[in-house]
């Protein structure tokens, strides 16, 4: 799966995570950037992600991230 791709999944997820169809997910996007984006739905993020890139992240893994881009660097990873 290429950038692109990872892209085009990861922003239907952020739309049905935070109900909202008006997000652009680019990889400077970070927690600051979103309306609602707190650490309860972190958690359903990352657990949404997980289910829809059938992998799992470790507690370490998910508390380096700062911003999408370095979200998709580790999902390529496990590809």
């Amino acid at each position: 799966m290429d950038e692109v791709q990872i892209y085009q999944k990861l922003t239907g997820i952020f739309h049905d995570v935070f109900d909202d169809d008006s997000i652009v997910v680019t990889s400077e996007l970070s927690a600051d950037d979103v309306d609602g984006w707190d650490s309860l739905t972190h958690i359903r993020l990352i657990i949404t992600v997980e289910k829809s890139f059938q992998t799992k992240f470790s507690t370490a893994e998910i508390g380096k991230l700062q911003k999408v881009g370095d979200l998709v660097v580790l999902i390529k990873s496990r590809a």
